[in-house]
């Protein structure tokens, strides 16, 4: 069932409320933001893409309660079932070509923090994917549009599972809250989608006033994978974070190290940029 218009506009009052007492950083008041609603499309960012060429003016967002050729990273289609929220938002910016990622790390960043002021604890998967409980929650796509090696347009793209059927390595927000001792603080759609525009609202506008390492320092705070060991083409390495241009930063470390020796057998870190690596969830181990 499509949002309904007049709740949505009620909640993004009421939610704009709740994160400022929260003091959600880069929050900015939501006046006059076209948003479109939508039963069914093949891919809300296509249709944004769409609404741009017209004319339409950003920042726009669409609003879609299914999507029937939704796509994520790697060219993967993202099941996109009735029940769970697909949102894309537009934005002109004035980036560097080779700042693209930041748009993702500020939109990620921004989403989960917006939803922990709610109780639900998120987390990122470097580099587009927001994790609860180690379960995949919802996942980001960005696009861009160019000029002289700038991005002047994006859309961004996320899927939030809220009472939607998901895969093994997927939860959605219903269930969550089942297991819950508390009432849910998160109790429509609409709901949810006015925390989610002003969560990418804020990641945005966040890294643009503080700078991005501001932002990159809390991002690392809510890294699932921060700490962990992985393997690099055969490589065994020890993930440290992520640049400022939202590449992930490994310290390869050598096969025979051990507990004792580890720090010693640290070689240089090396930077991966999104799309080089997939770090995997939880449940892929066996």
């Amino acid at each position: 069932m499509v949002l309904n218009q007049q709740a949505l506009e009620i909640a993004i009052q009421t939610v704009t409320q709740q994160l400022s007492h929260s003091g959600l950083p880069g929050l900015q008041e939501i006046r006059g933001l076209p948003v479109y609603l939508f039963d069914s499309l093949s891919s809300t960012n296509q249709t944004l893409w769409e609404l741009l060429d017209r004319g339409t003016t950003p920042p726009i967002v669409v609003i879609a309660d299914q999507q029937t050729a939704g796509r994520g990273q790697w060219g993967r289609q993202w099941q996109s079932a009735p029940g769970g929220l697909y949102l894309s938002l537009a934005l002109t910016t004035n980036l560097a070509a080779s700042n693209s990622a930041q748009l993702t790390m500020c939109s990620a960043w921004g989403v989960a923090t917006a939803l922990r002021s709610y109780g639900i604890p998120v987390l990122i998967k470097w580099h587009n994917d927001l994790l609860l409980l180690g379960y995949k929650l919802g996942g980001i796509l960005t696009e861009t549009r160019l000029s002289q090696g700038q991005i002047t347009k994006a859309v961004i793209g996320i899927g939030i599972n809220w009472s939607n059927p998901v895969p093994e390595t997927g939860i959605n927000l219903q269930s969550f809250f089942e297991t819950q001792p508390t009432s849910p603080a998160v109790t429509s759609r609409e709901m949810l989608a006015a925390i989610v525009i002003q969560g990418l609202r804020s990641g945005y506008h966040y890294g643009l006033e503080s700078g991005i390492d501001n932002l990159r320092l809390s991002y690392q705070g809510l890294l699932f994978h921060q700490g962990a060991s992985i393997q690099v083409n055969g490589n065994p390495g020890i993930v440290k974070g992520v640049t400022s241009r939202g590449d992930l930063r490994v310290g390869l470390t050598s096969a025979d190290a051990t507990d004792a020796n580890a720090d010693a057998a640290i070689r240089p870190e090396i930077h991966l940029k999104p799309g080089t690596i997939s770090l995997g969830y939880p449940q892929d181990v066996p």
